[in-house]
């Protein structure tokens, strides 16, 4: 604008001015802007249509809220007729979800929670969505991330962050943040999220649809197909496919596993559990709360409850075996039973691991002697997983089975051992008791479909420290001690010896090159000896032929020897025997001068005897003097030499010594030979 020109025609100024303003006004009502960020919600002013009759929306051109959106842009309307508001694009942020309250459509049916979308829902369409059957308030479809262009006067849209929507009524503001708290309070602006790592499933409460039966606690799977039925309605993110299947509201028997659920919260909510979990060496007990009623598969014989298929209401049959299961733990019951050995302990302050005990005490006995101990004792049990059902359609659980039915029995089976035995056999036959319980009461046990193991008894305690019983213990062991005192010094006894043969075998092992040496030196002098025996014999050999001959020389000389003796004896024998004769002729005229042939022989023998005594030089008269005879006269030489004599003498003095007698010649010849010898 050329100010030099204003200023120099004020009044024209002033006109082209009001003229200009006025023209920008005219053009302001009839050319809008839109930015491209924002929509236009458009209220028509005046219509020769009237206003409108029903619902908030004009879908006929009437006067109030148009159902089309003005977009980014230069719209050219007719002034004073539109009033637009200008409204935000609704956005969805990655990985949230936006709820939608229509406020104009059908209205609800009194069943229902929500409004249903069964025929299709673009809430970017109000004609279509009102005229397509579309209902008035809360949407069971919802927004997923994004950004849309909605009319906000017929949609009121709920994010976390903010509320989308053009005020109408102050008091909307109330019902809008209400909503809003219910899905903050079900965590309902995120999916549904369930890891893997979390090990749960989803238990899904719908709160929309026709109402359970009488009798139901829990709403059955629907769909086409049982069997696909998550697929059918989409793990209930399609609530409208969810009911029109025949769904229902409640809880529902079918759960979500691992993944991501855009499911609507005021449509139904998912509550996290844990999935069941039958541990290596347990099953799974499952006793259903729903389903049909099903046939008893447990058999005539078994009276106690019925057994029943997988899938229908009851104890089922089969058990589940160790692994992780998606199980509903709303429409039953998972009760775990042990497979492996467990043990129930009847001591105090003990506990087995699986706690089935905790409530045992050990068990109070009366002796036959009178003594009141208390027996602790552990019982080993084991449950055949097939018979599992059965046990628990007994029983309830398996701590009912243990404090209901196997304390009672078990303890008054040792009530009845312990009044039959004394206190010290108690404790002696403690062995024998073992065994024998553990035959008889396997039997009892198997009536409860159970298998016993063992028996393990302990020792009885008076339960109070220095009572009479720790006295007899007291007692037995001092026996006990003193014998294996005995044993023990049994035992040293032994290891003495041994240690002795030790130390001598230590000793010979050390001589063992000295033995061996000595013994090596035996066989060399024993085949030393053995070749000096050989050559001794050979040499003895040799001898004997030597001797052999020098004998045979010897033989021959003496013999010639002899002979040339015997020829010279016969000679002198001759000779001496003339000599003889005629010296005995002497002698006897000698004899006869002399006093005759007595005293001649008592001559010759004195004077023999002279000689001897002189050649062995015998003292005449002896050391040692010995009496002869009771008068005592003389020596014992003398008597001797008497008592010879007078014999001699006596038989000389009867022999008469005449030529012809031959005593007489003979004893003459003898004399001879004597005399010259």
């Amino acid at each position: 604008m050329d100010l030099t020109w204003l200023s120099a025609n004020p009044g024209l100024s002033l006109l082209a001015f009001l003229a200009a303003a006025f023209t920008g006004i005219l053009l302001s009502k009839w050319i809008r802007y839109i930015p491209n960020n924002r929509v236009g919600i458009v209220e028509k002013l005046i219509s020769r249509k009237g206003s409108v009759k029903t619902g908030l929306i004009a879908l006929n051109g009437e006067a109030g809220y148009q159902p089309q959106l003005l977009r980014g842009g230069w719209h050219l309307l007719t002034p004073f007729q539109y009033r637009i508001h200008k409204m935000p694009l609704v956005t969805i942020p990655q990985g949230k979800i936006g709820y939608i309250f229509a406020r104009d459509g059908h209205d609800l049916p009194p069943s229902q929670a929500l409004a249903s979308n069964a025929h299709g829902a673009d809430f970017q369409d109000v004609v279509a969505f009102i005229q397509g059957g579309g209902e008035k308030g809360p949407q069971r479809q919802i927004l997923r991330e994004g950004i849309y262009a909605i009319n906000l006067v017929q949609f009121v849209v709920l994010t976390e962050d903010r509320l989308f929507y053009l005020p109408l009524d102050p008091g909307e503001l109330e019902t809008f943040q209400k909503m809003s708290a219910i899905i903050t309070e079900r965590a309902g602006w995120r999916p549904v999220i369930i890891k893997g790592t979390d090990d749960a499933v989803g238990i899904v409460t719908v709160h929309d649809g026709p109402s359970l039966a009488s009798g139901e606690i829990i709403a059955s799977t629907v769909g086409e197909d049982p069997h696909q039925a998550s697929t059918y309605h989409n793990n209930f993110q399609d609530a409208d496919k969810f009911l029109v299947a025949g769904g229902q509201r409640g809880r529902q028997y079918q759960v979500l596993v691992e993944g991501t659920y855009y499911i609507n919260r005021l449509f139904a909510t998912v509550e996290l559990i844990p999935k069941t979990v039958v541990e290596v060496g347990t099953v799974g007990v499952v006793v259903s709360y729903t389903g049909e009623v099903g046939t008893d598969i447990s058999g005539q014989e078994y009276r106690h409850g019925e057994l029943v298929a997988k899938g229908t209401r009851g104890v089922w049959s089969d058990p589940l075996l160790p692994g992780k299961y998606a199980f509903n733990t709303y429409a039953g019951k998972v009760l775990m039973v042990p497979t492996t050995n467990f043990i129930l302990k009847w001591t105090k302050g003990e506990v087995g691991s699986h706690k089935f005990d905790e409530n045992l005490t050990e068990v109070s006995l009366i002796t036959k002697d009178a003594f009141e101990p208390s027996l602790p004792l552990s019982v080993v049990v084991h449950i055949d997983y097939r018979k599992a059902p059965l046990v628990i359609q007994r029983f309830g659980d398996i701590k009912k089975l243990v404090e209901q039915t196997l304390d009672p029995m078990v303890s008054a089976y040792f009530k009845n051992i312990g009044q039959t035995r004394t206190l010290i056999q108690l404790i002696q036959d403690r062995s024998a008791i073992q065994e024998q319980s553990g035959v008889q009461m396997k039997e009892k046990f198997s009536q409860y479909n159970l298998e016993l193991q063992e028996v393990l008894i302990g020792t009885p305690t008076s339960g109070a420290p220095g009572g009479q019983i720790e006295q007899i213990l007291v007692q037995l062991r001092s026996r006990q001690i003193a014998d294996e005192q005995v044993e023990t010094y049994g035992r040293q006894q032994s290891a003495a010896v041994k240690e002795r043969e030790l130390r001598e075998a230590e000793a010979r092992a050390k001589q063992q090159t000295l033995l061996t040496e000595s013994a090596i030196g035996i066989e060399v002098q024993s085949n030393q000896g053995k070749a000096e025996y050989a050559k001794a014999q050979q040499q003895a050999a040799q001898i004997q032929t030597l001797a052999g001959a020098e004998a045979e020389k010897v033989r021959l000389m003496g013999e010639g020897e002899a002979k040339r003796i015997k020829v010279m004896a016969e000679a002198q024998a001759e000779q001496a025997a003339r000599v003889g004769i005629a010296q005995a002729m002497a002698i006897e005229e000698q004899v006869r001068a002399y006093g005759g042939p007595q005293f001649q022989l008592v001559q010759q023998v004195m004077n023999r005897f002279a000689e001897a005594i002189e050649k062995s030089q015998v003292d005449v008269v002896p050391k040692i003097h010995m009496g002869g005879g009771d008068k005592g006269g003389g020596s014992l030489i003398e008597s001797l030499l008497g008592l010879l004599l007078s014999e001699k003498a006596g038989q000389l003095a009867g022999v008469v010594p005449t030529a012809a007698n031959p005593e007489a010649e003979a004893l003459k010849a003898t004399l001879r030979q004597n005399l010259t010898r």
